[in-house]
């Protein structure tokens, strides 16, 4: 299968995608098999999990130079160094961006959408890669939302309006939903966020959207998980099928070398920083006790892998 996982770092997710990959991972044992897994196409990567399919689906990468900051409550040198220790460049970031397909029970449900046409030249691959792996963007019957971030939102609506799952019942969170179309509380909060891609993706069809409270199941069998800090409503999804879960973690994480292995910093994008860090600690903690095989959207690839423990922080190992 290693060759497989080679294809989708070369293709969907490019050549930079392999180098948010921790190193030495490899050497840490698993607790259980491993899901049966494989490239599909160039960009994504299909593994079974029970009864359940899990397609990791790439939306491209972006890369921006290393700045003071991009941690918020660490060093350059700090950052750095944990990007030295893990044989990443220590001068540029490249984040990978992967959405989820789940086919269960008869059900196509994605989670989250995107960039779109609207984010970096080498990203908004979404759709051309689910059209490589056979899946009609037609036949997706749900789209489930983690969070309101234009990377995750903007693919649901091209520049001229058009949806690109036009037969997909829209699922949001309702404490997202209420942050973010409150002009007031966004205004409120640190940054004032702009509400811009809201706007554009959600007015038209405000009255079509399915705003659900974390904890529930808004599809049968998948239940959703309040991961809030990152944004106010950010959710993750989990779906347990014949003793195994996989758990789509959302932006629970950033480059898995940084934020993984160092789960108490905070990426600049997080909004509130300590609900953030004791989110990531419960899921990451979760995801390491229950041998679950996750998917995050900024994962290296193929996106998908497990958590282990690992001093006072966590690796994350890539399925291969």
């Amino acid at each position: 299968m290693a060759s497989s996982r080679r294809q989708f770092i070369r293709t969907g997710l490019g050549l930079a995608a392999a180098a948010v990959l921790p190193m030495g991972a490899g050497c840490v044992a698993l607790r259980s098999p491993a899901p049966v897994a494989s490239s599909v196409a160039p960009g994504a990567f299909r593994a079974r999990i029970g009864a359940a399919t899990i397609t990791a689906v790439s939306d491209g990468t972006a890369s921006s130079p290393l700045a003071e900051g991009f941690v918020r409550n660490a060093t350059l040198p700090q950052v750095q160094q944990a990007l030295r220790d893990a044989g990443l460049p220590t001068d540029r970031l490249t984040i990978p961006f992967t959405a989820f397909v789940v086919e269960h029970d008869g059900r196509r449900v994605l989670m989250d959408a995107g960039n779109g046409q609207f984010g970096a030249p080498t990203a908004g691959r979404l759709l051309a890669n689910l059209g490589a792996a056979g899946i009609d963007p037609r036949s997706i019957d749900t789209v489930l939302i983690s969070h309101f971030h234009g990377d995750h939102i903007n693919g649901l609506r091209d520049r001229d309006g058009a949806l690109a799952f036009p037969a997909a019942r829209l699922m949001v969170p309702a404490p997202e939903w209420d942050f973010w179309t409150d002009d007031a509380r966004r205004a409120a909060a640190p940054g004032a966020p702009s509400g811009d891609a809201v706007r554009r993706v959600f007015a038209p069809i405000a009255d079509s959207v399915v705003r659900f409270q974390p904890g529930g199941e808004p599809v049968a069998g998948i239940r959703s998980i309040a991961a809030y800090g990152h944004t106010p409503g950010h959710t993750a999804f989990s779906i347990t099928s014949q003793e195994q879960t996989f758990a789509y973690l959302g932006d629970l994480t950033n480059i898995a070398a940084l934020f993984v292995r160092n789960p108490d910093w905070a990426v600049r994008f997080d909004m509130d920083a300590e609900a953030a860090r004791q989110t990531r600690h419960r899921l990451l903690e979760a995801a390491a006790a229950g041998d679950w095989i996750v998917g995050g959207y900024h994962l290296p690839a193929p996106g998908l892998g497990r958590i282990v423990r690992r001093g006072s922080g966590y690796d994350f190992l890539p399925l291969s």
